[in-house]
């Protein structure tokens, strides 16, 4: 019972961390980047380019491509993932059009607007980064690039923010051909474009750094080595609670020169925090050492990928 309602509980803060990460990033999006006729990456760049082009609201456009790049991920990387970027999806497109709405043009205007294009391509891109960093930190993603960029990290030893900063130079480069016009109608000349495609650049470097950022933080693990006379039970606690292997050393006192043993832990960071609450619960006596690591490859862990995979 107890192991359900952790899980349970586990899954609920999952979903409500994606909807932070969606809700952060669609209003980067709106608030920043789509009031300058700025565009990015992604499905999101190609969705802002139709809308600038044929005044359709960049949801439409952003669901459609995603169901069918969703359809694609389902076979590759599995259905829990696909369950989480569904509602994913769902979410983003629904506020990347009711955002519009229901905004207030003078907020933008006061917040985004009158600080310049510079500084609402860096803002709006660091927002959109920090969103899908923490969507795909909880296994979704905000769907398109994303999508493509977990279905290549897969196989191969490369940055999810690296395959996302390719493809998003790809379709930067590739708006210079296609006509864009302003709110009130106005087609843009290629020099205005131009200079959009290079705040363009601008906002998928940031967002794909401000994304790799965050999953570094979210990834980084500890090694924690704990000295307790009753070591087995925190040993049986964190394999049980924490499913989390643990090594047991020999070990001797060199003051006491009495035989002692170690337990040796490698964890993700996030769960340092109750962990050692847990430890304390048992033996407040407990001596830790807590210390990160880089690089842990193996089962709960990274994967070593196989490039000829």
């Amino acid at each position: 019972m107890a192991n359900r309602q952790k899980n349970i509980l586990r899954t609920i803060k999952e979903y409500v961390l994606i909807t932070l990460g969606i809700l952060i990033y669609t209003c980067g999006w709106t608030i920043f980047l789509t009031p300058n006729n700025m565009f990015g990456g992604g499905v999101s760049g190609i969705s802002a380019i139709v809308q600038f082009a044929t005044g359709i609201k960049m949801g439409y456009t952003y669901f459609v491509i995603n169901a069918l790049l969703l359809l694609i991920s389902l076979f590759i990387i599995g259905p829990s993932f696909g369950i989480k970027t569904v509602y994913a999806i769902f979410l983003a497109s629904f506020c990347l059009n009711i955002e519009q709405s229901i905004i207030p043009a003078q907020f933008i205007q006061d917040f985004a607007l009158s600080n310049g294009k510079l500084l609402c391509s860096i803002i709006g891109g660091s927002m959109a980064g920090f969103g899908i960093g923490m969507s795909i930190s909880q296994g979704g993603s905000t769907g398109g690039t994303d999508i493509i960029a977990l279905i290549i990290t897969k196989f191969h030893n490369i940055s999810p923010g690296k395959v996302i900063l390719l493809i998003d130079v790809f379709i930067i480069a590739s708006s210079l051909l296609v006509p864009s016009y302003t709110a009130d109608g106005q087609r843009l000349p290629f020099v205005d474009k131009f200079i959009t495609a290079v705040y363009g650049m601008i906002i998928v470097t940031v967002c794909g750094n401000v994304a790799d950022l965050y999953l570094a933080g979210s990834k980084q693990s500890v090694q924690i080595f704990i000295m307790s006379h009753h070591h087995e039970a925190i040993a049986d606690m964190i394999a049980r609670d924490f499913h989390r292997g643990v090594t047991i050393l020999d070990g001797k006192g060199w003051y006491t020169k009495q035989e002692s043993s170690v337990l040796m832990v490698i964890t993700r960071k996030t769960d340092v925090n109750m962990l050692l609450r847990e430890v304390k619960q048992i033996d407040s006596d407990a001596f830790l050492s807590v210390s990160s690591v880089a690089g842990v490859y193996g089962k709960g862990f990274d994967t070593i990928k196989d490039k000829k995979a």
